[in-house]
């Protein structure tokens, strides 16, 4: 529900504060007080159109603010979740109007785009005048609103769960049959490049490891030669590592007659030894790694042009021949067992499409059954409010053929106005006034269902009085029960109906120079007195108020 609402510098608003509780308010007051500049700065926190005209002359901007109280589970913060926005505690609407034109908005402190606020302000409040019955405008609003007086919601949403099940299959029987038809149309060329490529078996890298290979062992054979040579220098038969440990174990047998002459000369021989035999060892592993097979590089020069080869038929670089063998593969397969799996798919959506027609039908039945309770209950609203000679009309379609995710039903109301006319849509048949009557009866039915959890109704007691008004004030009390409900009204049967009373006037400021809207809660003297306006007029008499003071006392 509504429990704020605080205005800033709109039209001849300068400040002004609200505070709202359960039930019914309504907001009085003499034409041209201000009243529709309240609403439609309301409906501008609520999403509604900006416009320049809004901004009080004199101020850069101007700003609204509704903070509301809402239980946990509220459609509202189901949207907030889906943008990523904080949805604890209060709710609270802002939208702020700059002079150019400008509008900003903005849920908890946190910046939204208009059509977010006007997303969430739709399940907040609804809005309803004689030439504003947005609830009765959209037939799949009517749907809605019969599934919320039969209690249908969940069977609705199992049924959409069906509808996804069933798009689901259905999407991938289709897929399926798409792939068939191409496999199928390309099937010879499939088997040959399967066969052909499943003999060449390539591997992801290989062509890399056998380019290396193949340098390795074309480098290995130009230096070959030289490896070979000296390694014969170092330790082949010319290899001077004879000789010099023959003089090394000369010189150690002379070494203890002078061994200061002899022992640097030995070392550093003996140092020379050792780097030629590690020299040798050297050479020798590398020979052995240069050595190779003819008919090993052979292979790998036949391996790579066959690979390079299958890689420009099929347009498809090295690496990715695996892959596409692997896809070759599937397809072949997808023809030779596509059959079968065809059938499976095939009984899959069938079986989809069964469960959801049983439950679309079931649905459908219940929706005609509740059809002609919601009729009744509605008709038997009408007489009270001066529409006893009317008739309102529930019109259930169903088509198997047309389904959707809310079932095969489209759902209209129609009214008859009077006996012997042709009945139709509400929208087209209904005048101004006996729609916000069709309206009120059907929303007093619904009672808390379908709806928001504030309903704001703008002078829908125009152009009628006494026991009509009365009749319309009590339906108001009655579904203030269950909704909070705001009402601007002239009649004094609607304002004596309310729990919460507010007073709407102009003040002169500044010696008459200018003008300001201010609201009031009337406390019960003024109320009365207001209510004693309403049925007199400018000059109020004793007559007045003792008929206001009755009102009072029959509606408490």
């Amino acid at each position: 529900m509504l429990a704020r609402l605080s205005i800033r510098d709109i039209v001849l608003i300068e400040r002004l504060d609200l505070e709202f509780s359960r039930g019914l308010a309504v907001l009085t007051g003499e034409t041209g007080a201000g009243k529709s500049i309240l609403l439609d700065a309301f409906a501008l926190a609520l999403g509604g159109r900006g416009d320049a005209g809004l901004v009080r002359h004199g101020a850069e901007q101007g700003q609204v603010t509704a903070t509301f109280d809402i239980r946990n589970g509220h459609p509202a913060t189901k949207i907030l979740a889906g943008n990523g926005l904080d949805d604890s505690g209060e709710m609270i609407l802002r939208r702020v109007q700059f002079a150019d034109g400008r509008t900003r908005a903005f849920i908890n402190d946190q910046s939204v785009s208009v059509q977010t606020l006007k997303a969430v302000g739709a399940t907040l409040v609804e809005i309803h005048g004689q030439h504003d019955e947005r609830a009765l405008v959209d037939a799949s609003t009517h749907r809605q609103l019969l599934d919320a007086f039969a209690g249908l919601e969940k069977e609705v949403t199992a049924l959409e769960t069906l509808w996804e099940s069933r798009g689901a299959a259905v999407s991938a029987l289709d897929a399926h049959r798409a792939s068939m038809e191409r496999a199928a149309r390309e099937a010879d060329y499939l088997r040959h490049a399967s066969d052909e490529l499943r003999a060449l078996k390539p591997e992801d890298g290989e062509e890399t490891s056998l380019a290396v290979r193949r340098t390795t062992m074309m480098q290995g054979e130009k230096i070959a030669s030289d490896l070979r040579e000296a390694q014969e220098a170092v330790g082949g038969p010319h290899s001077p590592v004879p000789a010099l440990a023959a003089a090394v174990r000369r010189l150690e047998r002379r070494a203890a007659n002078s061994p200061s002459l002899v022992e640097p000369a030995v070392r550093a021989i003996d140092i020379a030894i050792n780097a030629l035999e590690e020299a040798d060892q050297h050479l020798h592993a590398a020979l052995v790694a240069a050595d190779f097979d003819p008919a090993e590089l052979e292979r790998i020069e036949e391996r790579l042009f066959a690979l390079r080869a299958a890689s420009r038929k099929y347009s498809t670089p090295v690496d990715g021949l695996a892959a596409l063998a692997a896809k070759f593969a599937s397809d072949v397969a997808l023809i030779d067992a596509g059959a079968s799996r065809l059938k499976k798919l095939e009984a899959v959506a069938a079986e989809a499409d069964q469960r959801y027609g049983a439950a679309a039908a079931k649905l459908s039945a219940a929706r005609s059954k509740s059809a002609d309770k919601l009729n009744k209950a509605v008709n038997a609203e009408l007489a009270p409010l001066k529409l006893e000679r009317a008739k309102f009309m529930t019109q259930v379609e169903s088509d198997a053929n047309a389904p959707g995710p809310q079932g095969i039903d489209r759902v209209e109301f129609w009214v008859q106005t009077n006996p012997g006319t042709r009945p139709g849509p509400i929208m087209k048949v209904a005048s101004g006034g006996e729609l916000s009557r069709f309206l009120l009866a059907l929303k007093v039915v619904l009672a808390d269902r379908g709806s928001a959890p504030t309903l704001v109704f703008d002078e829908i007691d125009t152009g009628v009085g006494g026991a009509v008004a009365d009749a319309i004030g009590s339906r108001l009390a009655r579904l203030a029960g269950g909704v909070q409900v705001m009402a601007v009204t002239h009649a004094p049967q609607v304002a004596a109906r309310a729990s919460q009373h507010l007073l709407i006037s102009k003040d002169a400021l500044d010696r008459g120079k200018r003008v300001a809207t201010r609201v009031n809660a009337l406390a019960a003297d003024h109320r009365r007195e207001e209510i004693a306006r309403m049925l007199a007029g400018a000059e109020i008499t004793v007559e007045a108020r003792a008929a206001a003071r009755r009102l009072l006392q029959a509606a408490s």
